[in-house]
């Protein structure tokens, strides 16, 4: 939720690291696709040195943004997890985008972190 709060104007920048698919499957508006294992090749030419970083993969089960947030590291850029991914950003009823647009589900009372 941290993450949600800060978004567009956060002073970071939101990085979906999951394959294509995933991307084109939903994911947070406004973030960059970059999976993790373009980070080390491609993060310079997209992402100004210096500029801190928030990553994101599917969700609690998944490693994926840890090996992204550690390749981030390596180039020197501040880098933080959005812990639960995106699984939890749309069970909290937080915007995905796909390509039929922007949409919002209900927020899931078992995991959102909004008051009722």
């Amino acid at each position: 939720m941290d993450v949600a709060e800060k978004l567009p104007a956060g002073g970071f920048v939101l990085v979906d690291t999951r394959r294509r698919a995933s991307w084109e499957h939903g994911h947070v508006p406004g973030a960059v696709h970059l999976p993790t294992a373009d980070i080390p090749s491609r993060a310079p030419e997209l992402i100004a040195s210096g500029t801190d970083v928030v990553v994101y993969s599917w969700g609690p089960g998944c490693n994926g943004s840890t090996f992204a947030a550690i390749a981030f590291a390596a180039l020197g850029y501040p880098v933080k997890e959005m812990i639960g991914g995106i699984e939890y950003w749309a069970r909290n009823g937080l915007p995905v985008e796909t390509i039929a647009g922007v949409s919002r589900g209900k927020p899931d009372g078992l995991v959102t972190a909004h008051a009722s």
